[in-house]
């Protein structure tokens, strides 16, 4: 990704009277509840500054306000419900323009050297897809030279700028995937993602009480995680983490603790068998009664679906004893259900089927952990379990590290808590 670097253990030397002193590179994000109020950005700029004495360089990217963003999308739609993507950008981005200077002026105030910066500025270049654009490349060579002069750049999450020199914006959360991309360009030691949450949990502590923070987290199980509904971190920001080996921390703005570091496999001595539970409500299941079983009957139904930018998840396929029909049920999000539906049902001719049953009323129970490939009997335990509580699994799949499962939504609260005490994830239990 042009000057996107794997980043490494990179440490350089600050000449001192009395002794070298290693200091780090950090890139520190806060998100909008952390910069959500004039009190908490001035309590961002302390935090910063904290960094910046200890005698580190630092680089600070700030998402908007909260709610700002939210009410300048609802302002673009008003004015124009099929807006012109481009100029929905230049509204959007604007949030994170204000952030960054009150930032910068905060850190002025207590004496910091800093100085704001936008996506054009750096610049952060993307592709043309407005409003989901993605990172093609960020030159950093000035942001390098005023961190090494000793100024904080201070730099405007969510946003970049395409070839035709029009403002980008990156897709809800993208701030996340902006503190990342950065961190790889500028080869820190640490990307630091500040939030109202402490670190990543081995459950979601509002539905499991006896929930544990962990330490450490490897950058795929993160990923699963972000992925199968977690919502600690924006999922593409892990995978850019992933792919350049950015170490990344997850820690609260409000809580002065240690957080969560996301890293490298290898840095996990021991890893355990189910690191995470995660769940997903946002799924809807769609089941097809007596469908022709001939070949080419799937890329018949999901090619459709495809071209109406439907995303299939879990699928599995029944063949009936007369080898003549089959069942056919998958899941997508439950914002394209009714999509779907009226995609298939204006196909139903052609696709031969007898009638379709959507399903709302489930929800998607993952279980996450890379000693999962050297461990056998995981998936067993997540059956008996779900068994010995009398929930029915509609539906499985699978991938190295992660187990899913489809069951209905009443009974999300008790899966997710046998689940995590079966696997020892409790606090003060044992890991298995």
């Amino acid at each position: 990704m042009g000057t996107l670097a794997s980043a490494g253990n990179r440490r350089h030397f600050d000449i001192n009277p009395a002794y070298f002193r290693v200091m780090a590179r950090i890139v520190q994000k806060f998100g909008g509840t952390s910069v959500g109020t004039i009190e908490r950005i001035q309590a961002v700029a302390k935090r910063v500054k904290a960094e910046f004495d200890a005698g580190n360089e630092v680089a600070v990217v700030v998402s908007a306000m909260s709610g700002v963003t939210n009410q300048l999308v609802d302002y673009a739609t008003k004015i124009s419900p099929l807006h012109d993507a481009r100029e929905y950008d230049v509204i959007v981005a604007s949030g994170e323009q204000v952030t960054s200077g009150l930032v910068a002026m905060a850190l002025q105030a207590l004496g910091v050297p800093a100085r704001s910066w936008l996506g054009w500025q750096i610049p952060f270049k993307t592709d043309a897809v407005h409003g989901k654009a993605r990172i093609q490349d960020i030159e950093v060579d000035e942001l390098l030279r005023r961190m090494a002069a000793r100024e904080v750049p201070v730099v405007a999450g969510f946003q970049g700028v395409a070839e035709d020199n029009r403002i980008t914006t990156l897709g809800r959360g993208g701030s996340d995937t902006s503190a990342v991309a950065l961190a790889a360009a500028l080869n820190a030691d640490r990307c630091d993602i500040f939030t109202d949450v402490d670190g990543v949990y081995t459950c979601d502590p509002r539905i499991v009480a006896k929930a544990r923070k962990l330490d450490k987290i490897t950058h795929e199980e993160m990923l699963e995680l972000a992925s199968q509904g977690a919502k600690v971190l924006q999922t593409r920001s892990v995978a850019m983490a992933m792919s350049h080996g950015v170490r990344v921390q997850v820690l609260s703005s409000f809580v002065d603790a240690p957080g969560t570091l996301v890293v490298n496999e290898d840095e996990i001595v021991e890893k355990e068998v189910v690191s995470g539970i995660a769940y997903s409500r946002d799924e809807a299941k769609i089941t097809f009664v007596g469908v022709q079983d001939r070949p080419g009957v799937a890329a018949a139904i999901f090619g459709p679906l495809s071209d109406a930018s439907v995303n299939v998840d879990m699928i599995v396929q029944n063949v009936s004893e007369d080898g003549k029909t089959t069942g056919l049920t998958f899941t997508v999000g439950k914002a394209d259900l009714e999509r779907t539906v009226s995609v298939l049902n204006e196909r139903q001719k052609d696709l031969g089927f007898a009638r379709l049953v959507p399903d709302s009323n489930v929800v998607k129970v993952s279980v996450i952990g890379v000693g999962m490939r050297s461990h056998a009997g995981v998936a067993q335990r997540m059956f008996q379990t779900l068994a010995g509580k009398g929930i029915n699994i509609q539906v499985i799949s699978t991938s190295e590290i992660k187990i899913s499962v489809l069951i209905a939504e009443e009974y999300t609260e008790l899966a997710l808590r046998a689940l995590h005490t079966a696997y020892g994830l409790d606090q003060d239990e044992a890991r298995i």
